[in-house]
């Protein structure tokens, strides 16, 4: 049993989290996985490419895939669904077909539970700089909303600019370098990033300027737990795209079994700040994957999430 797996770039280590999970579900349930990655991160033209040679070639029995665009990619997709090999689709929804599951994080979600631990840090009162990942990006668009929505509940959070930093750590750090240099009176007491790894490189960017603030991501990557660790960071999100991935496959593998799936899997929220980060600090491969049994039971006890 063969699935192509179809992820966004090859520089967010979320990525490579989400493939290490795909490729765990796949040995644990006896399938075997490709992987299909654009060498320029996020482009919408390579990531068509790619599922025209998949097509092309030996067809996958299923398809895993996160698309780098909600409705850019559809012709793509369409001719996926034309081939009649199943779709399971994760973080970013597919809008050109049905699929026959998809999983995902409340980025709107995540993002607001992030925000008001930033926010609650700093007192209900600061001026915030947000960076947010590619301006027509699904996460980044939901990130921005629940980043603001969070702000509106705070009248002494004023959210002073924002730099897309495009999910790129050296991308984020150059443009923020760039804003601080561009404004050296304007007061930032906390920078708000769409996700660790520009988090990353947000910090990189404070430490050249010799300013401080408080920084916080989303995804809860290794190097956002050391930097935690270590007091650089004050909290991240998890966004879990490992997790995601492993139980996509599994959909994946169960559906062409004939066995039912759920349509729809919603991972729970976690903040992850210096009090719990030690759950964390593990590399991916030893991180906890979920089989859809046990992120049934774990959604009933966080109380957060769905699956239906």
């Amino acid at each position: 049993m063969h699935i192509a797996v179809f992820t966004k770039n090859l520089t967010n280590p979320a990525y490579m989290a989400a493939r290490l999970g795909a490729d765990r579900a796949a040995a644990r349930l006896g399938a075997r996985t490709t992987h299909h990655v654009p060498r320029i991160p996020d482009d919408v033209a390579q990531q068509t490419a790619l599922i025209d040679e998949v097509l092309g070639g030996p067809r996958p029995d299923a398809i895993v895939l996160s698309p780098v665009h909600s409705s850019a990619v559809g012709p793509a997709i369409r001719r996926i669904h034309a081939a009649c090999i199943p779709i399971v689709s994760l973080i970013t929804p597919v809008q050109a077909v049905p699929v026959a599951s998809f999983v995902h994080s409340d980025d709107y979600a995540l993002a607001l539970g992030i925000a008001r631990r930033l926010f609650e840090h700093l007192g209900g009162r600061g001026d915030v700089l947000v960076v947010s990942g590619h301006e027509d990006s699904y996460t980044s668009l939901e990130r921005l909303r629940g980043f603001g929505d969070a702000a509106a509940s705070y009248p002494g959070i004023v959210l002073r600019d924002t730099v897309a930093g495009d999910y790129i750590r050296d991308v984020a750090s150059q443009r923020t370098r760039a804003w601080l240099a561009a404004h050296p009176s304007t007061r930032i007491d906390a920078c708000l990033v769409a996700n660790d790894i520009m988090a990353v490189g947000v910090l990189e960017a404070l430490r050249a300027a010799r300013r401080h603030a408080a920084v916080v991501g989303v995804n809860a990557i290794p190097e956002a737990i050391a930097a935690i660790q270590r007091g650089e960071l004050l909290a991240t999100a998890d966004f879990n795209a490992m997790r995601m991935a492993h139980l996509a496959a599994e959909c994946a593998v169960r559906h062409l079994r004939g066995e039912a799936v759920p349509r729809h899997i919603e991972l729970p929220v976690d903040i992850v700040d210096a009090h719990n980060c030690h759950l964390w600090d593990m590399p991916y491969a030893e991180r906890t994957v979920w089989t859809l049994d046990e992120a049934r039971a774990e959604i009933a006890r966080a109380g957060s999430g769905r699956m239906e």
